[in-house]
């Protein structure tokens, strides 16, 4: 019998853990049914509140319930990472824990698996359920970087998917510290395949995503996959220098042969202004990729484990 593991990071999620707990169990009763086995894995990111007590009543009272518990909150990214490296089974599947990626949905992935996919993607049919600003940035996020990079991500996909165990070691096996799982995830490869579906609303607690926090990961995404920025600002520096040289030319003819009077303060401000605001977008964007390889170059753990309960 195959053996299923759902990954559910959480941070501070007492009022959601018990709901999904109870719809796990009737989805676990179901899939045995159909031959498989299915257990939970839930990575408690440093939650404040009442998360790991209730954790650690679940584990005490159901044997397919087990949790890794890190020292400090390191994010969702490291949360999930640290979910494929200790989950155990031949399927994994990540989810949320407020119940906005259904349990009734695995099904139909476990169906295209065993037709022969190695990955198969949830993809939200509509966004109705998120603000009006959220879809307009998830759109546009997802344009940009596939515009700019080589990897392409399916639009309107989280991180709620079926993958095999081949590819979850493959994943694990990366390198990086700076984790943009969607894209570590998309870039192993291998046979995929989309089902659409229609994505809930929150049954209890409130999303812990921001938009600031929105911003850096979408910018982290972008910068992890694609070296685009840098080589539009070395295309633009060298237009502009182009430019510049030629009304360096122009400003010498006019001084041989008509002179130049006094006046031109405002085009010279605007001028300075404008190729100042440009150096500093174009420091920022150099900023933003040097910070990462620093980053990187420290090789810090993604995560620190404080006790893994089973």
């Amino acid at each position: 019998m195959k053996q299923i593991c759902i990954i559910v990071p959480v941070y501070n999620e007492e009022l959601s853990i018990d709901t999904f707990f109870s719809e796990f169990l009737k989805f676990k009763e179901t899939l045995f049914e159909k031959g498989y086995a299915a257990s939970v894995l839930f990575v408690d990111d440093g939650s404040k509140d009442q998360t790991p007590t209730i954790l650690n009543r679940l584990i005490k009272e159901n044997t397919n319930c087990k949790a890794l518990v890190f020292s400090r909150n390191f994010g969702k990214e490291a949360a999930l990472f640290a979910g494929l490296e200790h989950a155990e089974g031949d399927l994994m599947v990540p989810m949320d824990v407020d119940l906005q990626d259904p349990f009734e949905l695995i099904f139909e992935m476990i169906t295209a698996y065993e037709k022969g996919a190695d990955v198969v993607l949830a993809r939200r049919s509509n966004r109705g359920t998120d603000t009006v600003v959220k879809r307009f940035s998830a759109q546009w996020f997802y344009r940009l970087n596939n515009k700019m990079s080589t990897l392409k991500l399916e639009e309107n996909v989280g991180d709620f998917r079926l993958m095999t165990r081949q590819v979850v070691n493959e994943i694990v096996s990366l390198q990086e510290n700076q984790l943009f799982m969607k894209g570590l995830m998309s870039w192993v490869g291998f046979e995929t395949v989309v089902v659409n579906y229609s994505r809930p609303s929150r049954t209890e607690g409130k999303t812990k995503f921001n938009y600031i926090k929105l911003w850096n990961l979408a910018v982290q995404g972008i910068t992890s996959f694609s070296t685009l920025p840098l080589k539009v600002w070395t295309y633009f520096g060298s237009i502009i220098a182009f430019i510049s040289f030629l009304y360096g030319l122009k400003i010498i003819i006019e001084k041989i042969f008509f002179g130049i009077s006094a006046s031109g303060y405002a085009s010279l401000m605007v001028a300075i202004l404008f190729f100042g605001g440009v150096q500093l977008i174009g420091i920022g964007v150099l900023g933003e990729y040097l910070g990462r390889t620093y980053l990187e170059s420290k090789r810090r753990p993604r995560y620190i484990l404080k006790h893994k309960s089973e």
